[in-house]
């Protein structure tokens, strides 16, 4: 069921709700920079095969949210939006254990999301190829002295994925943008200095993959989470050849199969 959800501030966003009886539990799915939750179709139809709802929805200034497009003047929007998403997919699904799982910029804000709400009560949380300390620099070396409104062109296109057919399409896609603000780089900034000094806080299940070949989020991002993050419970790993969307790649099927395997086990 898709439908406009109110947010904290009370921006509307854009929700797919994708649950059913007998469902064994739910997944909350948070996409990243310049894109939109339809991109998960099939990565959510994998779910709903093996008995897991799904609960995706837009970030604010993106697909069919409200918001200005792709602005952020503050990195807790992201977690905050989130976390409305989460409340409800809880709520809705009393007793059912509740997962969340981002990629990008989506796997930046699910993983700050575990240092800001420890106690939620998550199952557990899977990042791809998540932003959570940009030592390839995509975020971080935008000039900080610029209006955050001005608009930087979306160069990803070519590396997402090394599929022909996922880089003609994303370039094609209407709910894709064609620019992101600089004020969103600025807040993405802020976010992951506070990461760098609360990542000890971050204590979920946790099972964190990345394309060896990501030339858009360093896949040392991922090494490093793993080493700071205090779970318990914690499992890495990295896919030799592929680039930054693994859920898309040539081997998705593989790479899918592997969260929800991973799912599986902690229910």
């Amino acid at each position: 069921m898709e439908e406009m959800i109110t947010s904290f501030d009370g921006t509307k966003l854009y929700l797919n709700r994708e649950i059913s009886e007998g469902n064994k539990a739910v997944a909350v799915v948070v996409h990243g920079l310049c894109e939109h939750q339809g991109r998960y179709d099939y990565f959510a139809e994998q779910f709903h095969k093996a008995g897991i709802g799904t609960y995706r929805f837009d970030h604010r200034g993106h697909g069919r949210s409200e918001g200005e497009r792709t602005y952020y003047s503050d990195y807790n929007e992201l977690l905050d939006d989130t976390n409305v998403v989460v409340d409800l997919a809880m709520s809705e699904n009393p007793g059912l254990p509740v997962f969340l799982i981002g990629h990008s910029m989506g796997g930046f804000t699910v993983s700050l999301y575990g240092a800001k709400y420890p106690d939620k009560g998550l199952r557990g949380i899977v990042t791809s190829g998540a932003l959570t300390k940009d030592n390839g620099g995509l975020i971080t070396s935008v000039p900080k002295d610029l209006d955050p409104h001005t608009k930087l062109p979306n160069q990803l296109g070519s590396g997402v994925c090394s599929v022909a057919e996922v880089v003609d399409w994303y370039g094609k896609d209407p709910y894709n943008t064609q620019t992101f603000t600089t004020g969103l780089c600025y807040a993405i900034c802020n976010g992951l200095e506070w990461f760098t000094e609360t990542v000890s806080a971050f204590r979920y299940p946790v099972l964190m993959l990345h394309g060896e070949k990501d030339g858009l989020v360093s896949v040392q991002d991922t090494y490093d989470f793993f080493a700071a993050a205090a779970s318990e419970d914690k499992q890495m790993k990295i896919y030799g050849g592929l680039f930054h969307e693994i859920f898309n790649e040539y081997c998705r099927d593989e790479v899918i199969g592997d969260a929800l395997a991973w799912i599986e086990n902690r229910i």
